[in-house]
């Protein structure tokens, strides 16, 4: 690099982290398909499995924030018959 193209790099160790890598990335070739590829990995993970494995579970017992906040409270308060006796 030049002088001049240094200063406009800046000269706080923070600047020139992010332009190592903003440079590291437009010099990618394979490196960009693969970070394509980690992408897709995490929107799948991330949006599509969290309907199948985590469904709004509430939405199947109340229907308003009320009769869910309601459902909640029973729940964790439970007469004290319920609660299984440890030996």
């Amino acid at each position: 690099m030049s002088g001049e193209e240094d200063k406009l790099r800046g000269n706080n160790w923070l600047q020139r982290v992010y332009y190592f890598y903003v440079d590291g990335f437009k010099a990618m070739t394979l490196g960009r398909t693969l970070w394509l590829i980690i992408a897709i990995k995490v929107i799948v993970f991330f949006v599509i499995l969290r309907f199948i494995f985590f469904p709004d579970f509430l939405a199947t017992k109340a229907s308003t924030d009320e009769q869910k906040a309601q459902y909640v409270r029973q729940q964790m308060v439970r007469p004290e018959s319920t609660v299984p006796l440890t030996p």
